[in-house]
């Protein structure tokens, strides 16, 4: 028998079985439909306007930090891309940062005073013993200006460039105060100062003394010259003490790879010297000023030479960035006996005033005249203020201070 195949029935798929028509792939916009979206949704406007402020902000933030009497650097093209030692001539370089030790006394602050001048950020540490506010209140606006009471006996930490190591009483009244004090300032202050100058890489100048000669043997003073010095005396604090300051400065610089400077200032006078802190020069004016008959210890013929001190501060500054280490004489290299200083301040006050003859005082050298040659052939410093210029502008200020006590 034939075996009948019979086929089934073929039925329609019901409506819930049925399977999904395939979802149509959506087409990508072209590059039109993306303008006209970003156009439509004002993005672009933005986009644009956010990168002309920044790149206004980037372009004068430079000049945004500037006090309002400060003066703009010599005009220069702002969008110059022209390049001076890889920095584009159209960009300020950052300031350099400069701390002075002892910035608030007679010579640190008119240091201070010229750095700030050159555009230098400037951070003064004194622990105001021989220091006065009122020599850097005239600073205490400036934005480019800090002033840190610390005494440099202990140590402090900071970010500088340049280290100005000025700390340190220098007037016989004010070392033979406190001499433990004082030779600690000058080895402990200078240690201190010379480690934070290994630390951060910066270059440190050290202001030693002509007393480090003592009471010379040779006349005038180079700085080959040893010195000779009581190591036991009276003044030894001070003498000794920069003496050790100028050995652990080389110390530093040749095993510690410091970059150093040594000076070696001699007598210098000025406007904010200390009214009666028994040098000489100070010593005279005051008592003329006060018409107090004028001081002379022992018979008036030692020598001394006097710089006035803004001769000094080009010298420090000059030294600083030069590429000698030193130890540089900064001195004036005329010379003067007492009487003779005491004569020239009686035409300047009161020829009137009288002088007054005293026992000299202990180790108090016979002469002293310092030989800048080394000075004026590496550093071409030389001091330009004569004796007879520069009194009178510290008579004015001695006369003001006076007058108002």
């Amino acid at each position: 028998m034939k075996q009948l195949h019979k086929s089934s029935p073929t039925h329609a798929p019901s409506p819930a079985h049925a399977p999904a028509p395939k979802a149509a792939k959506t087409a990508r916009p072209g590059p039109r439909s993306w303008i006209g979206y970003v156009l439509r949704e004002q993005r672009l406007l933005f986009v644009l306007l956010g990168a002309l402020i920044a790149s206004t902000f980037f372009l004068l933030r430079p000049y945004l930090s500037l006090s309002p009497s400060s003066h703009l650097p010599d005009a220069r093209p702002l969008f110059s891309f022209a390049t001076r030692s890889g920095v584009p001539a159209g960009f300020r370089p950052p300031q350099r940062r400069v701390v002075v030790t002892g910035g608030a006394g007679f010579v640190g602050s008119h240091l201070v005073d010229r750095l700030l001048e050159q555009g230098d950020s400037v951070i003064v540490v004194d622990n105001f013993f021989t220091g006065r506010k009122e020599n850097v209140a005239h600073h205490l606006r400036n934005p480019r200006f800090e002033l840190l009471r610390h005494d440099v006996v202990e140590p402090i930490l900071l970010e500088v460039d340049r280290i100005y190591h000025l700390a340190c009483p220098a007037s016989p009244v004010h070392y033979k105060y406190n001499p433990i004090k004082t030779i600690k300032t000058n080895v402990m202050g200078t240690l201190n100062m010379l480690g934070l100058a290994k630390r951060i890489g910066a270059r440190f100048l050290l202001t030693s003394t002509s007393e480090v000669y003592g009471d010379p043997l040779e006349h005038p003073q180079k700085e080959s010259y040893w010195g000779h010095v009581n190591p036991i005396g009276v003044r030894s604090c001070y003498d000794e003490g920069k003496r050790t300051a100028e050995t652990l400065t080389m110390d530093y610089h040749r095993g510690g790879g410091v970059e150093v400077r040594i000076a070696r200032i001699f007598n210098t006078y000025g406007p904010r010297m200390c009214l009666d802190d028994g040098r000489v020069v100070s010593n005279f004016v005051a008592q003329a000023l006060r018409r107090q008959p004028m001081t002379v210890y022992g018979d008036g013929k030692q020598t001394r030479s006097f710089q006035y001190v803004a001769d000094l501060v080009a010298g420090l500054m000059a030294l600083m960035e030069s590429d000698h280490i030193g130890p540089f004489n900064l001195g004036n290299p005329g010379e003067f006996t007492m009487l003779e200083l005491a004569q020239v301040v009686k035409e300047t006050i009161d020829p009137m005033a009288t002088i007054e003859f005293k026992p000299n005082t202990a180790d108090d050298p016979h002469m002293r005249k310092p030989d800048i040659t080394k000075a004026k052939q590496l550093l071409h410093w030389e001091p330009k203020v004569s004796l007879k210029e520069g009194l009178p502008l510290m008579v004015q200020d001695f006369r003001q201070r006076i007058s108002d006590e």
